[in-house]
């Protein structure tokens, strides 16, 4: 009986361990693996500079940083470094996380104000005015650059404006202001 009691803990004990659980209320902290790139390269149609922190879903088999890229296919976003950014839509960002919600397809998208672009669009204006993180619905997943053949909506703009409050005139004004300057970035 006690052999029985024994296995039957340890089995628990394996089962948290292999789960990445933990008995600390608090949780533990995420060790998803990520990848710094040594070199500039294309992900998601975008490109992106050297140095830029690419992290993936949580895997098995694999945690922290990783000596080699992974599979696209389970990238969850990326951030840039030392104060760079790219162009989006003529807007400098920083960073990009496909939405936590599988069944969604796109993704937020985080400006950095304080980087002058090259021309102030309506575009840039009007998000800067907000100055949020972009939530973006899209056709193919695989494309995370701005194309706007691809963007299907501006589904939110942080957690002020939302489409999910559809009864909300304010909101969904904002929101089709911001989806037609989008459209209307040339």
């Amino acid at each position: 009986m006690k052999f029985l009691k024994l296995s039957f803990i340890t089995l628990i004990i394996s089962f948290f361990i292999a789960c990445d659980l933990t008995l600390n209320p608090n949780g533990s902290p995420a060790n998803n693996p990520y990848f710094i790139t040594t070199e500039p390269i294309t992900i998601k149609e975008i490109a992106i500079p050297e140095g830029t922190k690419l992290n993936f879903e949580k895997h098995f088999l694999k945690k922290g940083e990783q000596g080699s890229i992974m599979n696209e296919k389970y990238l969850t976003g990326f951030e840039l470094s030392g104060g760079r950014t790219i162009n989006w839509g003529g807007v400098p960002i920083t960073t990009i996380y496909k939405f936590f919600n599988k069944d969604m397809s796109g993704y937020s998208v985080y400006a950095d104000f304080e980087v002058a672009p090259n021309n102030e669009t309506a575009f840039y204006k009007k998000w800067k005015e907000e100055g949020c993180s972009l939530d973006i619905t899209v056709k193919n997943r695989d494309n995370w650059s701005f194309d706007t053949s691809n963007i299907l909506d501006v589904e939110g703009c942080s957690v002020l404006y939302q489409r999910y409050f559809k009864d909300d005139k304010k909101q969904q004004d904002f929101l089709d202001a911001m989806y037609v300057a989008l459209m209307n970035v040339k």
